[in-house]
């Protein structure tokens, strides 16, 4: 009578089976609540209600009156900001209030408008752009900047301090500031000096004048 058949595989190698599957199911388990944890930590603060307004100013230079203005497509709540005197190009950018920078880059792809060359292919998306969470869910954003933001990711910024210059980079028509102000995902109304913009809806042209109160805080 034959005794037990081998098959020639070593006798020892069943026993990594088990360790091994439950090695494979520890680490599969770690992963997963690593992802569910960053979720948390982003989505968390996001659903939390939004602090205080903060007391936003215009994004230029004290003084100084610009025509704020919409149109049919732009999207409710945009505000594009062209001067009402001077050169448009270069024009300083200014924090609309005290944050820290989230995003210093491109958006999309910058095209080819510049001061020497007006009329060159337009780009995709903002162009240059900055980013400034201003704490308790606020958040403003400038873009079409002309060159680099002046301003780095993680920098603290201060009411009226430049971020940049106004250009046309992007997908844009003519040098101007495209201008949000958002409470955690949503757009807002923008309010500058304590008061409402006045627009909120882009299903027709609007084109106002407002002058700016951005000036140096006195210590």
């Amino acid at each position: 009578m034959l005794g037990r058949v081998s098959t020639g595989r070593p006798t020892r190698a069943r026993s990594h089976r088990r360790p091994r599957r439950r090695a494979l199911y520890v680490l599969l388990a770690l992963v997963a609540a690593a992802v569910v944890l960053g979720v948390a930590v982003v989505v968390v603060p996001m659903l939390r209600p939004a602090g205080p307004r903060p007391l936003f100013q215009m994004p230029v230079a004290c003084g100084e009156t610009w025509q704020l203005s919409t149109y049919p497509g732009h999207d409710d709540y945009d505000v594009d900001f062209f001067p009402v005197e001077g050169e448009a190009w270069g024009r300083p950018v200014l924090a609309s209030a005290a944050g820290t920078v989230s995003v210093a880059g491109i958006n999309g792809s910058l095209g080819g408008r510049t001061p020497e060359n007006p009329e060159g292919p337009r780009g995709r998306g903002g162009g240059y752009w900055v980013k400034i969470d201003h704490g308790g869910r606020w958040e403003t954003q400038y873009l079409h900047l002309l060159e680099p933001p002046l301003v780095r990711v993680g920098q603290e910024v201060a009411q009226g301090e430049q971020i940049g210059r106004l250009g046309s980079t992007g997908n844009s028509g003519a040098p101007h500031l495209h201008y949000e102000q958002r409470r955690g995902w949503e757009k807002v109304e923008t309010h500058f000096d304590g008061a409402p913009s006045g627009i909120t809806t882009d299903e027709r042209e609007q084109i106002l004048r407002r002058v700016s109160n951005n000036c140096p805080t006195v210590p």
